[in-house]
């Protein structure tokens, strides 16, 4: 699977969170002014001007963890979590969110779009999951992350429902397989047909209704080749 690059700095993940990634309720004004960040002035004193960005970045993302995680009551500790898709090449596509690869998956969930159809999408260009739910009156306090039914879209179009799952002996046993693997695709020794993509993706939370996780690429530059979207309105 070849690694795609952004096109435009409009491709970016937090460019496209704030042109289709609605943030909601009392949230806007703090995800503006983390979107919005600027690096004081004493900041670019201090460092040369290759450095500049990257200590910007640096910055945004612990102000967006601070600010924003330390509400959320989640089951994530930091920022950056595992993220891990696998299924069988004829089977629907699972996705499983950890705290690292020794910890249960705090999300787990199956989409009724087949294995091969998303991986032949990642390797056309950048992929985005959006996963929608409702809000129940009956189950006001529930967390966004167990929510059992989501509407799923791919870059836009519809593509049936996800469901979320409980980690079983044989998603166990395909997470253990790749547990060592820090980021990489293929397919998984013995077991068949079944393939695998594994990576690092930034957690960013809006409120208690929307949430998305960015992949993360190992160099630094452009965007993520896939950026997950969940959102309960």
């Amino acid at each position: 699977m070849k690694t795609i690059m952004a096109k435009t700095p409009q491709d970016s993940s937090f460019s496209f969170s704030r042109r289709y990634f609605h943030w909601k309720n009392k949230d806007d004004d703090e995800m503006q002014e983390i979107l919005n960040f600027t690096p004081k002035s004493e900041d670019l004193k201090t460092f040369p001007m290759q450095q500049q960005s990257a200590r910007a970045r640096k910055r945004v993302s612990v102000l967006a963890i601070s600010k924003l995680l330390g509400r959320a009551r989640s089951p994530f500790s930091s920022g950056r979590v595992v993220g891990t898709l696998f299924g069988q090449r004829r089977g629907h596509v699972r996705f499983a969110f950890q705290e690292d690869f020794k910890a249960a998956p705090a999300f787990l969930v199956e989409l009724a779009t087949p294995t091969s159809a998303l991986v032949k999408e990642m390797a056309s260009g950048l992929v985005r999951i959006a996963l929608e739910c409702e809000k129940r009156a009956e189950k006001k306090g529930a967390k966004l992350l167990e929510e059992p039914v989501w509407r799923t879209y791919c870059n836009g179009k519809k593509c049936g429902y996800a469901m979320r799952r409980e980690c079983g002996a044989e998603e166990w046993k395909v997470l253990n397989s790749v547990g060592p693997i820090s980021m990489g695709a293929g397919v998984i020794p013995g077991g068949g047909e079944m393939m695998y993509m594994r990576a690092k993706f930034e957690r960013v939370v809006g409120s208690k209704d929307s949430e998305a996780f960015y992949m993360m690429n190992p160099d630094g530059n452009g965007g993520p080749e896939l950026s997950i979207y969940l959102l309960r309105v």
